[in-house]
């Protein structure tokens, strides 16, 4: 771990060496996610990115606008979203992957999906992380899959039952995230591969989002990498009543608060953007190296 300045949050180093001779560095500045959805109805992009051609073409010009990992789903998460089952989904995202890794074979891939099967042929298609909504509590064969591909598991709060018992809602998620750090350690997950998702957005009200948006030091004080996901969610468009394609600033905002305390990876459609806002907060965040 690397002390920004004394007094200040600590900013956890980890270095991966993923699949195909990709390579990740956490600990030196924050990493982009960028998000391509391959599905007919996101609520941001939906239909835009589900062929494998315009998905490749658009994976290229986030990396070129500053992107270190390419987040690809094949299911939408949004309010109301339909599910699909393993073998749609594997449709979708599989010929995306294959575009994607083959147009950029050493950036890092992240498959969003709570099914095992998915991950299991997404990571043998290219992908090198994986990225569960559900914190690994949906499918129970998904811990197994991520202890024996030994990739990096990102574990988000998300829960059926959105009422929290405790006097401190945070408590709630705390442990909530403790149980999906239970289920990752005893499959064989290593420590090093967990990351950790607040799940802004995720069975939770707009205060609630609002309030753990500015308590993430307490995630980040649990020992694991927290990434930051809230890309033109509706808080965000609650707050400053504009559409979601004039969110930028609002979520540019929420980047340069989380990396503030502690968020070490953003997921975010605008790369550009939130790539800037990352590179001044880092400057000012971030320990000084010789």
């Amino acid at each position: 771990m690397n002390t920004a300045r004394e007094g200040k949050l600590e900013y956890y180093s980890r270095s991966y060496e993923l699949a195909g001779g990709n390579r990740l560095e956490l600990g030196k500045r924050t990493l982009i996610m960028g998000i391509l959805n391959a599905t007919p109805d996101s609520f941001s992009d939906g239909g835009k990115f589900n062929e494998a051609e315009a998905a490749a073409s658009r994976a290229v010009e986030m990396v070129a606008e500053g992107a270190d990992i390419i987040d690809i789903g094949g299911e939408s998460t949004r309010p109301g979203f339909v599910p699909v089952d393993a073998e749609e989904e594997l449709r979708r995202v599989i010929p995306v992957i294959q575009a994607v890794r083959a147009a950029l074979p050493h950036i890092a891939i992240s498959i969003d999906t709570y099914k095992a099967k998915t991950a299991r042929h997404a990571l043998e298609a290219g992908a090198t992380i994986i990225n569960d909504i559900w914190g690994l509590k949906f499918d129970a064969d998904m811990a197994v899959a991520a202890a024996e591909y030994g990739c990096p598991v990102i574990l988000t709060h998300n829960r059926t039952n959105p009422v929290y018992l405790a006097a401190d809602f945070v408590e709630d998620v705390i442990a909530d995230l403790k149980e999906s750090i239970e289920i990752a350690t005893h499959a064989g997950v290593k420590e090093e591969q967990i990351w950790l998702d607040p799940g802004l957005g995720f069975a939770k009200t707009y205060e609630q989002n609002m309030e753990l948006l500015g308590r993430l030091a307490e995630l980040h004080a649990l020992g694991y990498p927290v990434l930051l996901g809230t890309s033109r969610k509706s808080f965000i468009r609650q707050t400053l009543e504009l559409p979601r394609e004039e969110l930028v600033e609002g979520t540019a905002a929420t980047t340069a608060l989380g990396i503030a305390q502690g968020c070490q990876i953003v997921r975010v459609h605008d790369v550009r953007a939130n790539k800037r806002t990352a590179t001044m907060s880092d400057a000012i965040t971030y320990p000084r190296y010789s």
